[in-house]
């Protein structure tokens, strides 16, 4: 009978550095050490700026109650916003309307006495007023009475338009409706500085006030 080889034994022998297996994964474990420290690096680079926690109207005073901390990654844009890494300033009044969670840019806000428009109650058609609330942008038309009637039955001579895109502040609620021959309601809106006297002249006139909002302008009416 023939003796068969007897089969030798192979020997599991340490991967080779120049087992293209091993460099794939030591490369990989590489880029992802490279590619997470990148990402804490950016991370860091945030920088905290204010943002508007609710409706601000323009003349309107912020305070930190209206402002919320932000910490964004914005670069070389972030100078343009009104940095949070100290108090608010107290001098600090909104000079055009700010959305809620709308990052405050440095031209939107100023000192007092950069602030151009001031605020005026107006007495409105309730019904109307019930469609508006704290930020609607609305017109203002006014609705004179002619000349030589009396405030008791006056006669109006047609609505004109005399102002554009103000912001409203303020609606009162409905335990507020003054009655009268028309049952209406106080809001109050922020007019430019100039137009101010006109307007209160045509209410001393017992003008009719209307306030229409601007399409897109609006905000949601309160339920």
């Amino acid at each position: 009978m023939t003796d068969l080889p007897t089969p030798t034994a192979s020997r599991l022998r340490p991967p080779s550095w120049r087992d293209s297996r091993l460099i794939i994964g030591v490369l990989l474990v590489l880029l992802s050490t490279v590619l997470g420290s990148v990402v804490v690096a950016r991370a860091d680079d945030r920088v905290p700026v204010y943002a508007a926690k609710g409706e601000v109207a323009p003349g309107q005073q912020l305070t930190a109650a209206d402002v919320v901390r932000v910490d964004v990654l914005l670069g070389d844009g972030a100078v343009g916003y009104l940095p949070a890494d100290g108090p608010l300033p107290d001098d600090t009044w909104a000079l055009r309307p700010l959305r809620p969670g709308e990052l405050i840019p440095q031209a939107a806000v100023g000192r007092s006495d950069a602030v151009t428009v001031q605020l005026v109650a107006l007495l409105v058609d309730s019904t109307s007023a019930s469609a508006l609330t704290a930020g609607s942008v609305v017109d203002v038309y006014v609705n004179r009475p002619k000349e030589g009637t009396t405030i008791g039955l006056p006669t109006y001579a047609g609505p004109e338009r005399v102002l554009e895109g103000v912001s409203v502040v303020r609606v009162a609620g409905e335990d507020d409706v003054l009655g009268g021959a028309t049952a209406s309601r106080a809001v109050q809106v922020m007019v430019p500085r100039e137009a101010v006297r006109d307007l209160v002249a045509d209410v001393d006139l017992g003008a009719r006030i209307t306030l229409v909002p601007v399409p897109g302008g609006a905000a949601a009416a309160a339920p």
